[in-house]
Parts: structure tokens; sequence; C-alpha cells
């Protein structure tokens, strides 16, 4: 062979070995990207055991094998107890009248939001749920309610969907008063937005207190239309001089609101858990996360004159009778790390001396999501599949990192449990606790928080930006010994999000 026939193959040979060079890890990280037809999520990603006393490696049940395993099917309420509060729920695909506009979308007994769920602490609550036709099938996650694993709602993670003609029967006792929500987790980028949601109040045994007025406005936006419990521009409550009044307020949409009232109130509650001693303040809006709810307490003024509360620039709660214009938006969010203070009791666990800490790091980076080639958001470095299964043991004392360096705001839903507070920027808490179950997280913030392993399952630990969770921002907190029999996957009905 010449010199000059060695060159000219050369020459054809090079381009070919550095494109595959290139191609080749294209080609590992596409592969890598696909997932099963059928899996568990216990199958997804890595174990992450944390660092600290508690944390060890493998062995300790995670994968569908795990010897002596529980399932989740077998985490319930006590069967033989009979419910306190019963509720039958008929889903469906429907047209919504939004406002005289004819929106495509989902309703729960022929409306949306779906009826108020309405219970008293300690209730066992069944609710019976039956899919009239919705064709992707429908599962109803309880939102900041601490159910039992079974009753979460997730499907594929929890139970199946409930599809076109079938029925799940829902049993849980509400621990706690406060608060919150029902949605679809089947599809909920599309579902949920579409307005497959309701409320859920749990009040104290003895009702609510006095003569005290109680609102609660669902904030949803149907197809760009902005509304309170399904209906565009102002709520109005009727509302007498001198009266107390509790608004609740309830954020079903992707982003964070905005809520301020027009004259001085107390944040009585976040994400259903009361406030300790919360003082009286005005001029300051509250941050209300995707998911999140603030509870808003406010005396009517003696003149007779109305109150307005501002839930975003769209929609307001207007309180008496009479009108009075916009109050201009406050300059500063209520500082809910400051606000209230402490409780003598304390927190009830030591979160400086923990049994697991760990990081869970918001990102975004280029790569593959099944198969797709985009920029898409990371957890600890990692895309969907190949993301975190938080591993603890029941009883652990559990410490969080969370950063959030993505160039958006995250709001992050742990299910089964409430977290607590501990410091935002490395700023420590000094008010009332601040128990959450539903966080804003926005681009550039850290927050620790902890909480106690006290409810056995495999959980969700997600953005609560339902878009964001469709492309992948999702993870798991899995306790030691617990498997799911369920399976999600393109050759599965079940679509988790």
């Amino acid at each position: 062979m010449t010199g000059a026939t060695t060159r000219r193959r050369l020459k054809v040979l090079l381009p070919i070995l550095g494109a595959l060079a290139l191609l080749a890890p294209l080609v590992f990280m596409w592969q890598a990207s696909l997932v099963p037809k059928r899996f568990t999520v216990q199958e997804m990603g890595y174990p992450d055991y944390g660092v600290g006393p508690g944390a060890h490696g493998p062995g300790s049940g995670h994968g569908p094998g795990a010897a002596g395993s529980v399932s989740v099917s077998s985490l319930t309420a006590d069967p033989a107890r009979p419910a306190d509060k019963e509720y039958d729920l008929t889903a469906a695909a429907a047209t919504l009248d939004i406002g005289g506009r004819a929106v495509p979308g989902f309703t729960l007994n022929g409306s949306s939001p779906g009826p108020t769920i309405e219970a008293e602490v300690g209730d066992l609550v069944e609710v019976r749920l039956r899919n009239e036709s919705v064709p992707e099938g429908v599962a109803l996650h309880w939102h900041g309610i601490d159910v039992p694993n079974a009753m979460d709602g997730v499907a594929g993670v929890t139970q199946d969907a409930v599809m076109v003609g079938a029925e799940f029967r829902y049993r849980f006792v509400v621990d706690r008063v406060g608060t919150y929500w029902y949605h679809s987790h089947q599809l909920s980028h599309e579902q949920v937005i579409g307005g497959l949601l309701g409320a859920l109040v749990v009040q104290p045994k003895r009702g609510p207190v006095g003569n005290a007025v109680e609102v609660v406005a669902v904030a949803h936006t149907y197809a760009g239309v902005k509304t309170l419990n399904g209906q565009p521009g102002d709520q109005r409550v009727a509302a007498r001089p001198g009266q107390s009044v509790r608004v609740r307020l309830i954020n079903t949409d992707n982003g964070p609101i905005e809520v301020w009232p027009s004259g001085e109130y107390r944040a009585l509650a976040i994400d259903g858990t009361d406030v300790h001693e919360p003082g009286v303040v005005r001029d300051y809006s509250v941050t209300v996360t995707a998911g999140g709810r603030v509870d808003l307490g406010l005396t009517m003024p003696a003149d007779g004159s109305p109150l307005r509360v501002q839930v975003s620039k769209g929609t307001a709660v207007i309180l008496g009778t009479g009108d009075l214009p916009a109050p201009p938006q406050p300059v500063e969010p209520l500082n809910l790390l400051a606000y209230g203070t402490p409780r003598p009791e304390g927190l009830g666990f030591d979160p400086n001396q923990p049994d697991r800490t760990f990081e869970y790091s918001i990102g975004r980076r280029p790569g593959f999501v099944r198969g797709w080639p985009g920029l898409w958001w990371s957890i600890n470095g990692h895309t969907f599949p190949n993301v975190p299964m938080f591993m603890v043991r029941e009883g652990d004392v559990v410490r969080m990192h969370i950063d959030d360096n993505s160039g958006e705001v995250h709001p992050m839903h742990l299910h089964g449990h409430h977290a607590v507070v501990l410091a935002h920027n490395g700023v420590r808490a000094t008010g009332s606790p601040w128990w959450v179950d539903s966080l804003n997280v926005r681009d550039g913030e850290t927050y620790d928080i902890a909480f106690v392993a006290d409810n056995p399952g495999v959980w969700m630990d997600h953005c609560h930006n339902l878009e964001h969770a469709a492309d992948g921002m999702v993870a798991h907190l899995m306790y030691e010994g617990v498997t799911t029999p369920y399976t999600i996957g393109r050759g599965t009905p079940n679509h988790p999000e």
C-alpha cells in the first residue's frame, strides 16, 4: 500500500471515527433514557441512603423482590371501622361553562371544582370514586392529608388507574384540622388543569367557632381564565360589621400566587397547620405556592365597610356589602420564617440530630428523557428515570437540604408527610414552626427542612408544577421493606404524572 493510498483512506476513515466518537455517547444517553414497557417505581434510578447514623447501604428492601417486604396495598385504615363521613364522587369528561365560555375539561358530580368534602378531626372518611367517562382513567390524591399509603391515589404507585366503568373506594382518617384539597394523580398535568379537583376541609370536633364566617376559595385557571370556585371574577360573601371571617385559600394552579387583604389580617394556618400566636399584620402579601393553602383571619370593620382579599391580580374575595378598589400589591411578602412565635413544647423531635440527611438539588441539563432530546429537569444531577429513591426506616428523623439552580421556581410537594422549615437561604427559622407539604423554591434559593418518617410506604416527592413533573421532575421517598405491586410504563394504563 502506497503512502498516497494510506492518506486517502485516512481522510475517509478519520471523519467516520470522529463521528462515531461523537455519536456513541449520544446513543448511550438515548438508550439509558428509555423506560421499559412495564416497571415499578422501585426499579427507577438508584437508592440514596443519605448520610448520618441511620444511613446504610443495600439490603434494606429496595427492589421488588426484597425479603420480608410489605406491599403498599396492605397499608390501609382499619377495615373493620365504620366510616364517619361518606361521599360518592363520579368523574366525567365534560365541557365546562367558565363565565359563558365553553372549555373542555372534567367534572366530579357534574361540577368543577367538585364537591367540598367536609369532616371533623378524627373522622374516618370514605370516598367512593366512579369513573363515568374519563377515557385515560383517574385516581384521586388527598393533597396534604397524611393518608395510609394505599389510599394516596397515585396511579401506578399506590393503585391502578380507575378506568371507565370501574370504581375505587378510599378510606382514611383525617387526623388534623385544616384546609386541604383533592385532585387527580393520573395524567395530572392534563386532568388537574382540566378541573378534576375539589376542596377538603377538616374542622375541630366542635365545628366552626362562634358566628365566624367560613369562606372556601379554590383558585384555578381554566384555559387562561382565572377563577374562584369555578367562576371568573370576584366572589362576594356576606359578613356583618365586627364579624370574624376565615378565608381558606387553595392554590390549584401550577405556579405561585400572591394574596393580600385590603386591611389587617392574621395568617392563621399554612398548609393546614395552625400558626402559633399569629400576629396582626397589614401591607404584606402571602405567597401561596402551587398546591399550597393559607387560612386568613379578618375582622369586619365596625363601620360596615367591606373588605377585599385580593387573589393575585385577577380575582378577589369581597366581604360585606359595597365595593372598593383593589388594594395595591404590597412590596414585601409576609416572612413566614419569622412570623408567629415558637411553640413552648417544641417540635416533638430534634431536627439537629437527624438519622439521615439528604440533598435534593434541582437543576437543568441537556440530554434525553424517554428517548426525546432536550433540556430537562435534573435531581442531584440525574434526569428521569435515573433519579434518586430516598431510602428511610420508620421512625427516622430526616433532614433534607433543597437547592434550586434550574432557572425557574419549583413548588416541591412531599406526599404522606408534613415537613418543618428550618432555614431559608441559610437564615434560621425564629417564628412559629412553619409546617409545609408544598414549598415554594425559587431559582437560587435553598431550604433546610425536617420531618419524622412515621408513615410507611412509597411516596412521591415531586414538583407540583405538573408540567414539570410530567417532564420527569419526580423522585420518591421509600421505607425499608415496603414494595409496590403496581407498575408504570407505556404497557400499562398508569400515568402518575
